[in-house]
């Protein structure tokens, strides 16, 4: 019998520990962990730093007018009344409102926010409409100078709004349409250039080949845009909306120019003139404040519902 000679066992090569793997599981928690506190930090100083200022206009509303002059430092509210918010509904009396030291004018609130709502409605909806319309053309039909005139439009985005106020007044004074709602609303009513890009830049990812298929049965371009591509443009509708919305919410120099008359005044115009009526002991601060929350509250609730929804829309259709 023979015997077998069994070949030598090398040991396995041991490669040196790389710089990574030196470190232990403690130290590389203990990095991680100080990288989440430095930015749940600064997160916090950003948050802080961002609702400040509602707070402080909070604490405004809820302290009475004369004692904010004694202790205008106070973080907490001076002397806790709700007499800012009564004095804004015209829920409260001339001498209610003069014993804290706020205006006795009066300020018709609820006709002013029929006014916003109606104003910020109608611009909603009409721009909605007429840009989704015209950035379809932009993005599918064939039209001889289409490149050109979104270009246009395009550069239309680098002139300063300041610039085509007072054309666009001089066009409404001679209609006639001063110290009305619809003179407020017909310059903002049609379309922008930012609302056609933005819904152009979605309609230009949408398959064709529904397009095509609604086309072998005979349905023309408005049928397919009212039935097919409006209904797959839910996403972009809303936050075009959504963000129309809040513009038009929010519009203070245009109102002021066109709708001076009482009928035809807006929140943001209504809260000037309550600034300007001026009491004995200087400005109606927690009054103006009071208004200036209610007149904010609408939006506050609007991106508490939406506002997630609002960016990731805006991520999903590329603009930033």
């Amino acid at each position: 019998m023979t015997a077998t000679a069994t070949p030598p066992q090398t040991r396995p090569s041991v490669s040196p520990p790389s710089r990574r793997e030196d470190l232990t599981p403690a130290r590389r928690a203990r990095r991680i962990n100080v990288g989440r506190i430095i930015a749940w930090a600064a997160l916090i100083v950003l948050l802080f730093v961002t609702l400040f200022p509602f707070y402080w206009m909070l604490r405004t509303a809820l302290s009475t007018n004369t004692a904010l002059y004694t202790n205008a430092g106070s973080l907490l509210p001076v002397e806790f009344s709700w007499g800012g918010f009564s004095r804004v509904l015209g829920l409260s009396s001339p001498e209610q409102a003069a014993a804290e030291g706020g205006t006795t004018g009066s300020i018709n609130f609820w006709l002013y926010l029929r006014n916003t709502v109606i104003v910020a409605t109608v611009i909603t909806i009409g721009q909605v409409l007429f840009s989704s319309m015209a950035a379809y053309a932009f993005a599918r039909l064939e039209w001889k100078g289409r490149d050109a005139v979104f270009f246009l439009f395009l550069t239309a985005l680098m002139i300063p709004p300041i610039f085509v106020q007072l054309p666009n007044f001089i066009l409404v004074r001679d209609l006639g349409l001063l110290n009305t709602l619809a003179g407020i609303i017909l310059p903002f009513f049609f379309m922008t250039p930012f609302a056609i890009f933005f819904m152009r830049q979605f309609f230009l990812g949408i398959s064709r080949e529904v397009e095509e298929s609604a086309k072998i049965d005979g349905a023309g371009h408005l049928r397919i845009f009212f039935r097919i591509v409006l209904p797959m443009s839910s996403t972009p509708v809303f936050t075009l909306a959504l963000l129309t919305y809040i513009t038009a919410w929010g519009e203070y120099f245009w109102p002021l120019l066109v709708g001076r008359a009482d009928d035809s005044r807006v929140l943001t115009v209504a809260l000037g003139i309550f600034r300007s009526q001026t009491p004995q002991t200087g400005p109606d601060w927690a009054g103006l404040m009071a208004g200036t929350l209610i007149a904010a509250l609408p939006i506050f609730v609007l991106f508490i519902l939406f506002g997630r929804k609002l960016v990731d829309n805006l991520g999903y259709s590329g603009i930033k």
